[in-house]
């Protein structure tokens, strides 16, 4: 047996290898041509003179010094979304040997010779060039014809708007880059769902769909509408899949388990990836730190943390603290005391206690420092064995610098009349008791006894006689306050915001009883004892929301704009002005696409609903394919188109011109579906048709002769004279365009 079976084995190979040598190996591929063709017109498009201007234009100033801190391993915060797109355009700084020495202070700075800006502007620019094979491919596998496939990706190759966005150091092409490929990828994946599930082929369709929407909602938060159309698309054909009674159970709980597990579990794991990595490159204390809670700040390379690594964990009875709010808003701050005393009376004609000031002060100062006194003793040091303070437990803050106690009492507040006054005690020989005694209530416990720790406990303090709770009211005070915030005694509110919440953040156990004595210590530098550091889910849990709540202040922007200005292409931006010459480069869309886009969209939207209503009263005008492919298309374009431009209307923030282009790339798909359709159903005869036809093909060399003439705007590579940028000027609103 076993001797026969290998020379039986040794035989067949033998065979194998000669037939091998006797047959040469062929590898077969379908190889689309227009792909190719429509591949390589979209790199020269977007990679020709990448690097020119050598000079900052418009938002790489901003996005530029991100850059430059994942180089540095500074950390930063963007309040405008996650951090995987930065991620991106700080690989091509990487790939380029970029050591992020720059100063990034203005629009129209050279760039230095140790700047790679091909490099940094690499990544932008594949992604807009690889757009367009893929507007060509989204079309297809909608099942229309290759001429409207052709006629998408044409329109995406010169129109003018998309192809200054991409050749910048910006995020806007890699957004609509991984949008379009979440939408191409589920489509692959629909297709390929009738012929061969869970195939190869079927699987990595599937996922590849759940990264590209992870990676859409890691570049902008933008993203998640692209992400909401193709859940909601995939819900839908879910219930389909559902109803189709040719399945078993067991089938269709596979079925609906694999589209779980790809577009939730797979987006929801690499979006926390995202930040992982995130925070791995930006380990070291930099100047949005402040922004960031004191547990945060500590948990940095530098800064805050050479400070607080390390300090005594427990507070305890006569340890000397600084009281940071959780807050943050309008800025970090920390409680805070001084000599100077309220007005007797305000500019309102109302009195105050003429007590000496308490308010919150947005800077690192020795009036910061604050005593812990247990109010049934005069000692102001830490006793052996140290009592740690608890929570319930009832204290006393002494101010460090003028050894007053904090107080409230009934009397208004300077800013905020409907709260107490806060102040540090002094008698001035007023009928007006001390009320100076406080129960500490932390907020974040876990239980009824823990103690009060340092950086990690928010606490609430409640004053004792009145209940009132030491508030950051956020008023900025007069110039007798030297326009510090105010704080106030809140009388009425029972909840926890975080406005009523305090954290220590600096913390060492007093040893000095004697005032003077204790003024040096505290100008000394804190001792270390033990040290700490935050999870990775917390620093993801604050990060995350304080990008979500984080909004700077928006000023009106010379070349900000409504969604309404969009549609009707009626702004633009200047990015960039030579500045010798009347070189320029400019944010502006080719009118005949944009007008035409917008027709598509409405004459899509009524042909659907006429449709629509015929077939409710049993007239198909479409055969059952043919309107299943044309509510699949309106579900995918129109919808992408709605979901990334209506949700602006309700956006207070500054809006600028490029927030369209994702909204208006699925116009672009629908655009030469629309005239496909027109001309297979609405024409009646051949002669119709090709009348049709002779009008879109004018058509088209209309949008390319508009958009060769924006070209010296789109690449700046060329002067212009004054009769030229004139002869530009579309419309009053496109004053910006003259420049001489």
């Amino acid at each position: 047996g076993l001797r026969e079976t290998r020379v039986r084995l040794g035989t067949l190979l033998s065979c194998t290898m000669l037939g091998v040598l006797k047959r040469p190996i062929v590898v077969t591929a379908d190889v689309n041509l227009n792909v190719v063709a429509l591949t390589g017109m979209g790199l020269l498009s977007r990679l020709w003179q990448l690097s020119y201007p050598r000079a900052v234009v418009f938002d790489e100033v901003y996005y530029g010094q991100y850059i430059s801190f994942y180089m540095k391993r500074i950390f930063f915060l963007d309040d405008s979304g996650p951090p995987f797109g930065h991620m991106l355009l700080a690989l091509g700084g990487y790939l380029g040997g970029f050591d992020g020495n720059f100063l990034w202070n203005r629009i129209g700075a050279e760039y230095t010779s140790n700047v790679p800006v091909w490099s940094l502007r690499l990544l932008p620019a594949l992604a807009g060039a690889l757009s367009i094979p893929m507007a060509y491919q989204i079309v297809t596998e909608l099942h229309f014809s290759h001429s409207a496939a052709m006629g998408a990706a044409l329109l995406m190759l010169m129109e003018n708007a998309l192809i200054t966005q991409s050749r910048l150091m910006l995020l806007e092409s890699l957004l609509i880059f991984f949008n379009l490929l979440a939408v191409l990828s589920y489509l692959k994946f629909f297709n390929s769902q009738k012929h061969s599930p869970f195939s190869l082929q079927w699987w990595f369709w599937l996922v590849l769909t759940g990264v590209a929407c992870a990676c859409s909602v890691g570049i902008k938060y933008m993203g998640v509408f692209t992400y909401l159309l193709v859940l909601g698309v995939a819900a839908v054909h879910a219930w389909h899949l559902i109803g189709d009674k040719t399945l078993s159970n067991v089938c269709v709980f596979f079925h609906l388990l694999a589209r779980a597990v790809a577009l939730l579990g797979i987006p929801v794991i690499l979006y926390l990836l995202f930040f992982y990595v995130h925070l791995m490159l930006v380990y070291r204390s930099g100047p949005h730190d402040q922004i960031m809670s004191s547990a945060f700040q500590a948990s940095l390379e530098g800064g805050l943390a050479r400070i607080t690594q390390g300090q005594p964990l427990e507070v305890a009875f006569g340890s000397q603290v600084t009281l940071r709010s959780v807050f943050g808003k309008p800025l970090p701050c920390w409680l805070h005391s001084h000599q100077s005393t309220y007005p007797m009376i305000y500019e309102n004609g109302r009195g105050s206690s003429h007590q000496q000031q308490v308010t919150c002060y947005p800077f690192k100062d020795v009036n910061n420092w604050w005593i812990v006194k247990d109010p049934g003793r005069h000692q102001l040091v830490v006793n052996s064995p140290l009592r740690p303070v608890r929570h319930g437990d009832v204290v006393q803050l002494v101010h460090g610098m003028t050894a007053r106690l904090l107080n409230t009492h009934d009397v208004a507040a300077p800013l905020s009349p409907h709260a107490q006054e806060v102040s540090c005690y002094i008698d001035y020989n007023i009928s007006m008791p001390a009320q100076n005694l406080w129960r500490l209530d932390i907020v974040n416990r876990e239980s009824d006894r823990e103690v009060w720790k340092t950086i990690l406990s928010e606490v609430r303090f409640v004053h004792v006689n009145t209940s009132a709770i030491l508030k950051l009211s956020g008023a900025h005070l007069p110039d007798w306050g030297f326009w510090q915030l105010e704080v106030v005694g809140e009388k009425l509110s029972r909840s926890h915001h975080g406005s009523m919440m305090w954290n220590v953040e600096e913390h060492r156990y007093g040893k000095s009883q004697e005032q003077r004595e204790r003024e040096l210590e505290l100008h000394s530098p804190t001792e270390v004892d033990i040290s700490r550091n935050l999870s990775f889910m917390a620093k993801f849990s604050e990060l995350q929301w304080r990008m979500l709540t984080l909004r700077s202040e928006d000023s009106e922007h010379r070349y900000s704009s409504t969604p309404l200005q969009w549609v009707a292409l009626d702004t633009s931006i200047a990015y960039w002005l030579h500045p010798t010459t009347s070189a320029q480069i400019h944010l502006l869309g080719n009118i005949v696409i944009w007008a035409s886009a917008s027709l598509a969209t409405a004459a899509y939207t009524l042909l659907f609903f006429w449709y629509l209503l015929r077939r409710r009263r049993s007239i198909c005008d479409l055969p059952e394919d043919a309107w299943r492919q044309w509510a699949l298309t309106g579900a995918l374009c129109v919808g992408g188109w709605a979901l990334n431009y209506l949700p602006f209307f309700l956006m207070e923030k500054t809006l600028f011109l490029y927030h369209y282009l994702p909204a208006f790339t699925f116009q672009i798909l629908l655009l030469p579906v629309v005239l496909q359709h027109v001309s297979d159903h609405l024409c009646r005869s051949q002669v119709q048709r090709s009348l049709f036809s002779a009008l879109v093909i004018a058509w088209y060399s209309t949008a390319c002769h508009v958009s060769n003439m924006l070209r010296p705007l789109t690449y700046g590579d060329r002067s212009l004279s004054p009769s030229e940028l004139q002869a530009l000027r579309w419309k009053d609103s496109w004053d910006i365009l003259i420049r001489k």
